[in-house]
């Protein structure tokens, strides 16, 4: 069975870490498109710009594919992939976590980097609402005005979502369904035809 659910988060969350004086602000966010990440990453940068570092992750949709860490500066996969590690260990997408750092005087060294970064993200996470949500496939389907008793009670048997609907002479409809249950209904749909 193909995987038509993922997990992401539904709030701005926060998260805080603090070693040797240096501290490290998370802040996750729900994101859905690159835009968004460089829109928020913009406005982080703008509002910490006396931070030494704004180190980021994201990974964007259900199949996880579209994914980048980012160090700014920080010693190479450090801090980028120390968040983007939280990210894949608790399973989640179309998230955005940016740790801004300031710098508490005392080198941390590697090690004590990848630690702080990484507890910075895991607690933004952990003050996150995670919620469970469906991949969903649209399907459009015209029809003549006379169906439509037919393909209502299609749509009531099958629960998809309606996105948008016509009516007229000829009708046209646009259903959201989970995408394992989009060739029952779309099988359906062409058998009224029939």
């Amino acid at each position: 069975m193909e995987q038509d659910e993922f997990k992401t988060i539904t709030t701005i969350s926060e998260g805080f870490y603090s070693e040797k004086r240096s501290k490290f602000l998370a802040f996750a966010h729900h994101v859905e498109t690159t835009d968004e990440v460089k829109e928020l990453l913009a406005q982080y940068r703008k509002k910490y710009y006396d931070a030494r570092h704004v180190c980021y992750a994201y990974m964007l949709g259900a199949a996880r594919e579209k994914f980048r860490a980012n160090d700014d500066g920080e010693p190479s996969s450090t801090a980028g992939k120390p968040i983007l590690g939280q990210i894949n260990s608790n399973e989640l997408t179309d998230v955005l976590i940016v740790v801004v750092r300031y710098y508490g005087g005392v080198n941390l060294g590697t090690s004590g980097l990848i630690v702080a970064y990484r507890e910075a993200a895991a607690d933004a996470i952990a003050h996150a609402t995670i919620e469970t949500r469906q991949v969903e496939e649209h399907i459009v389907y015209k029809f003549p005005y006379v169906m439509m008793n037919d393909v209502m009670r299609v749509v009531k048997d099958m629960s998809p979502r309606i996105v948008n609907q016509t009516y007229d002479n000829l009708c046209e409809i646009t259903l959201a369904i989970r995408q394992s249950e989009a060739e029952q209904l779309r099988s359906r749909l062409s058998k009224l035809r029939q």
